[in-house]
C-alpha cells in the first residue's frame, strides 16, 4: 500500500481544504488588511474632522529627514507586502499547479500588455472622476497617493510600490481566489462578487468612495480574469493605474487646482 510522502503534491483539494487554505492566505495578506482598513474607517468617522478634511497617505515617508533609512524601510515594506504571493505560489505547487495555472507568467507579454493598457485606461480615468465626485460630496478622505521626499529614489520607489500593489492584489484576490472558489464549486458570479467585496473592504480606510470604486473595479477585473483565464493583464493594468496615480500626484500636487 502506497503512503503519500509529505513532500508529494496533493493533486485534489476538497471544498473544506480549499476554504481552510483561503482563510490562511487571507489571514496573512489582504484579509488582514481589510480588518485594519475597517478599524481605520471607524477611527476616521469618529474623528472631529469630516472625512474630506482627513488624509489617507498611500506611500509616505517612514523616516522623515533620514533619506537612506527611509529608502531601506520603503524597500523592506514592499518586499514584506508582496511575500504572500510566494505563499500562494507554494500552495499551488503543493496542489499540482503553479502560478501559470492562473496566468501569472510572461508567456504572452504583448497581448497581456495590450489588454492591461486598455483596462488601465478605462478604469483609471473613470476612477479619478468618481473619486473627485465622492470627495466633493464628503464621502471620502483626501487620498494622497505619494508623499515621499524629493530624493533620487522617489520615482523608483513609487513605481515599485505600484508594481507591488498590482502583483499582490491581482494574484491573490483575482487569480488565486477566483481559481480556488471555482474549484470549490462556486458559480462564476458568486465568486466574482465575493472577490470584489474583499477588494473593496481593504480600501475602506480611504472612505466609502474607496470601497465602492474598488468593488466596481473588482467586478470588471474579476470578469476579465474569468474570460481570459490570465491574471497578468490585470497585474499590468493595476500597476499602470497606480504608477500614473503615484508619480502623477507627486508632480502635480500643488500645481493644479482640481487636485485635492
Amino acid at each position: 500500500m502506497h503512503t503519500q510522502s509529505p513532500l508529494e503534491p496533493a493533486h485534489v483539494l476538497g471544498p473544506r481544504l480549499i476554504k481552510a487554505e483561503i482563510f490562511v492566505v487571507m489571514s496573512v495578506s489582504l484579509g488582514a488588511s481589510a480588518l485594519v482598513a475597517l478599524i481605520r474607517l471607524v477611527g476616521s468617522l469618529t474623528a472631529p474632522r469630516e472625512l474630506k478634511g482627513q488624509q489617507a497617505v498611500l506611500v509616505g515617508s517612514m523616516a522623515p529627514g533620514r533619506p537612506w533609512l527611509d529608502l531601506a524601510l520603503q524597500l523592506a515594506q514592499i518586499a514584506i507586502a508582496v511575500a504572500p504571493v510566494g505563499l500562494v505560489a507554494y500552495l499551488m505547487v503543493r496542489s499540482g499547479e503553479s502560478l501559470r495555472t492562473i496566468g501569472a507568467d510572461f508567456r504572452r507579454p504583448g497581448g497581456d500588455l495590450a489588454r492591461g493598457a486598455l483596462l488601465a485606461a478605462a478604469i483609471g480615468g473613470s476612477g479619478l472622476a468618481f473619486y473627485l465626485a465622492v470627495w466633493a460630496a464628503g464621502m471620502n478622505l483626501t487620498v494622497v497617493p505619494g508623499a515621499l521626499p524629493g530624493e533620487w529614489w522617489q520615482v523608483p520607489v513609487l513605481l515599485l510600490a505600484a508594481a507591488q500593489n498590482g502583483v499582490l492584489e491581482e494574484v491573490i484576490v483575482a487569480g488565486y481566489l477566483l481559481h480556488r472558489l471555482g474549484q470549490a464549486g462556486w458559480t462564476p458570479w458568486k465568486a466574482v462578487v465575493v472577490s470584489s467585496l474583499l477588494r473593496g473592504s481593504y480600501h475602506l480606510y480611504q472612505g466609502f468612495g474607496g470601497f465602492v470604486g474598488n468593488v466596481v473595479m473588482g467586478l470588471v477585473f474579476g470578469r476579465a480574469y474569468q474570460k481570459w483565464g490570465r491574471s497578468m493583464p490585470l497585474i499590468m493594468a493595476h500597476t499602470l493605474i497606480d504608477a500614473v496615480a503615484f508619480v502623477g500626484y507627486a508632480f502635480l500636487r500643488g500645481r493644479v487646482s482640481w487636485l485635492p
